[in-house]
């Protein structure tokens, strides 16, 4: 699914509060690059010192941006959207609200990648929600584990014909968490299911980690899923990489 452009076009955003370490001394720099063959409307929560938002990705497009040190939060892509001139549509996956800057968390189904950073980051993707394009984290210049995270496969090629989401034209637009489509507790690790005694593996969690076993695939998947690093950078491609 990789594109051939050798020079993707770099779009560079800096998202960092004016107060506190200055950018050399803080800057977390993100890049995130569209190898998939449409448009993708990336997406990243705010947090408390830190501002989030979305824009649009052609495919071989990157985009460049910067968050503080202590930034926790979600980037993911939405697909199948309509914006107006003043930022206002909604989307097929992963809608936050009707706004193209996002303000709060996306709307299932989405593959989601997730960090908590703060000396020492936590990062992971995530398949809770569902999947929507394929996604893969990788570090860069890390002390630590610092491996890969994620997932470079299509799930919806191989999604269960109950958890799929579909478009106007029949076509798969993403695979639903079994907890979005059915709304029990079990499948969503709540009530008496709230704890990982309780909370396990479902035949549909199963093949979700069989196909993508670098992500998270339930609520308590964390012992293969949460990797930690230092000091890294970090890269995220939607569709595959080179």
């Amino acid at each position: 699914m990789a594109l051939t452009n050798p020079r993707p076009l770099v779009i560079i955003f800096v998202f960092i509060t004016a107060i506190g370490p200055t950018l050399s001394e803080s800057a977390k720099i993100f890049t995130i690059v569209n190898y998939c063959k449409e448009m993708i409307w990336p997406a990243i929560t705010n947090g408390a010192n830190f501002t989030g938002g979305g824009f649009a990705l052609k495919p071989g497009q990157s985009a460049v941006y910067t968050a503080p040190p202590t930034w926790s939060g979600r980037i993911w892509a939405r697909t199948g959207c309509n914006f107006d001139k003043d930022g206002n549509g909604k989307c097929q996956t992963g809608s936050c609200g009707t706004l193209l800057n996002c303000t709060g968390p996306g709307s299932p189904p989405a593959s989601i990648a997730e960090f908590s950073l703060n000396g020492t980051d936590f990062y992971d993707v995530s398949l809770v929600d569902g999947f929507n394009l394929p996604i893969v984290v990788k570090p860069s210049n890390g002390k630590g584990n610092c491996s890969t995270a994620g997932c470079d496969g299509d799930l919806r090629q191989s999604c269960p014909p109950e958890l799929q989401a579909k478009a106007a034209d029949g076509k798969v637009v993403a695979c639903r968490s079994a907890c979005d489509v059915f709304n029990t507790d079990e499948y969503c690790c709540r009530g008496m299911y709230s704890n990982p005694v309780t909370c396990l593996p479902t035949n549909y969690s199963r093949s979700f980690k069989q196909f993508c076993p670098q992500a998270y695939s339930f609520a308590y998947d964390d012992p293969t899923s949460i990797i930690t690093c230092s000091e890294a950078d970090y890269t995220l491609t939607f569709c595959g990489s080179r």
